[in-house]
């Protein structure tokens, strides 16, 4: 993975970190989400997609594959739509703008 963020995940009154990673690859142009995401996160994709869109930017044209780790922790809800979509647009012709590691 090239490009990551942190995010967090509530459990009860615990806060737990998860890595938004993100890898752009050539191939036939896809939006794939990993790492034991509920149905919930799993639409991310489209809102994701939607608001990019929606935003006048463009989407990645390219197979873009998103993973939240670490995959033993159950990500459920929309309270990852943004850090997914910081790191999906920070993908220009194959490079990612960002480098290492941001929390938001």
């Amino acid at each position: 993975m090239v490009a990551s963020v942190v995010s967090c995940l509530l459990r009860g009154l615990e806060g737990r970190l998860v890595e938004i990673q993100a890898d752009a690859s050539v191939g036939k142009n896809g939006f794939f989400l990993v790492g034991l995401a509920d149905a919930s996160v799993k639409e991310a994709r489209e809102r994701v997609r939607s608001a990019i869109r929606n935003s006048g930017l463009e989407f990645p044209k390219q197979r873009l594959t998103v993973n939240l780790a670490p995959a033993v922790l159950h990500k459920e809800g929309s309270g990852f739509d943004l850090a997914i979509a910081f790191i999906t647009r920070s993908w220009r012709r194959g490079k990612p703008l960002v480098r290492g590691t941001r929390r938001l």
